[in-house]
């Protein structure tokens, strides 16, 4: 038992130790030394909330040399359409376009969305870039930069969540800024993609000689299915240092918990493996087998991890700003990770925009109908 005590701590210390290393590694700057090819940002719409109108005049404010704004809704009357209607008369020199489609089969909404949008694309470098993120002006040039001095398949981001005024929305902010960067970080940086799809620039001629858009149409985890595609051809995927932002200003609790549900469900059917095995990166669930180990300083060695790891990466990603609340809540949020992770496997089915979807292994998706 002492063997195996020793093991899962050191496991436990390292991981999240690492962790934040590659979270800092992965925001270093980069030199401003490269050409600067035009590319087309493809923005999928859905639904309007309080942030979107700033999320979106970012984009619009961009200093890149050429760019084109792509938006794509599947339904004519999205509210969202309304908001880049007005940062077009507000930047009537911007280059944009407005795609109003049918969608076609894919079961993923976004991926449906996006082959709508895809075809209306005038460059061959394409960032995808999810609605609810704000980027600074030098975003685009930054990531073409990198794009072209790494030589890279795709090229992405780190988001840090912002903006909390509820606990719904800090407990998210805290989950997004600890765990999920480290856990999209080291992976990334030790040449095992995990792609997050907020920020995605890549070459359509790639993607096109790869399979194209088309195989992600009936997975969930299109993203990382995405970073795989390249990864598996060949290609690298790499970070560029800028850290957008991902505001939850009014999220409620009961939303977060539903998206981490999700998100627990997509690992346990991508890499079960490391699925069963997330408790390890808990400090919160490793704290007995410390016990037996180093007696009451197990307290001070969890407490410790917990702050490397959710304050540490908070503090890197945006700074210290509220570097107060990943240290009250983080024990809540590992009591919650720790419960959706009992609960994500035994799910099979998500409703996500009004379809009834089952889950396979890859996260494979199959529709059913809605229950009445």
């Amino acid at each position: 038992m002492h063997l195996v005590s020793s093991a899962l701590v050191a496991a436990c210390t390292a991981w999240n130790v690492a962790g934040l290393v590659a979270v800092w590694r992965a925001t270093r700057p980069v030199s401003d030394s490269s050409r600067l090819l035009p590319v087309s940002v493809l923005k999928p719409l859905s639904g309007a909330d309080s942030e979107l109108h700033q999320n979106l005049k970012s984009f619009f404010e961009q200093d890149h040399p050429q760019f084109e704004l792509v938006f794509g809704a599947t339904d004519a009357t999205d509210p969202a359409l309304d908001t880049v209607a007005r940062l077009q008369r507000e930047f009537p020199t911007t280059r944009c376009r407005v795609v109003t489609h049918t969608g076609g089969a894919a079961l993923n909404p976004k991926v449906r969305n996006l082959l709508g949008m895809l075809p209306h694309a005038r460059h061959d470098l394409i960032l995808i870039s999810d609605s609810n993120v704000r980027a600074p002006r030098h975003y685009l040039s930054e990531l073409v930069r990198v794009h072209e001095q790494s030589g890279a398949g795709i090229v992405t981001n780190l988001f840090a969540g912002s903006d909390e005024n509820t606990l719904g929305g800090a407990l998210e902010n805290v989950q997004l800024n600890g765990f999920c960067a480290a856990g999209a970080a080291l992976p990334t940086l030790s040449g095992d993609a995990a792609v997050i799809g907020k920020s995605t620039l890549f070459s359509h001629t790639t993607l096109n000689a790869l399979g194209g858009l088309e195989r992600l149409s009936c997975v969930l985890a299109e993203d990382f299915i995405l970073g795989k595609m390249f990864e598996n051809g060949g290609k690298r995927v790499v970070f560029a240092p800028t850290v957008l932002c991902s505001p939850n200003r009014q999220l409620k609790l009961g939303a977060s918990l539903a998206r981490h549900l999700r998100w627990s469900m997509l690992r346990f059917r991508l890499r079960p493996v490391a699925a069963v095995l997330e408790p390890v990166t808990s400090p919160l669930a490793m704290l007995p087998f410390a016990w037996l180990l180093f007696g009451p300083w197990s307290v001070a060695w969890a407490i410790l991890l917990l702050v490397l790891r959710d304050v540490g990466g908070w503090v890197v990603l945006r700074g210290l700003e509220r570097a107060w609340l990943p240290l009250v809540l983080s024990p809540l949020r590992e009591l919650c990770a720790l419960a959706i992770w009992c609960v994500a496997p035994l799910k099979r089915h998500i409703t996500w925009r009004g379809r009834r979807l089952r889950l396979s292994a890859g996260t494979l998706l199959y529709a059913e109908p809605l229950r009445r």
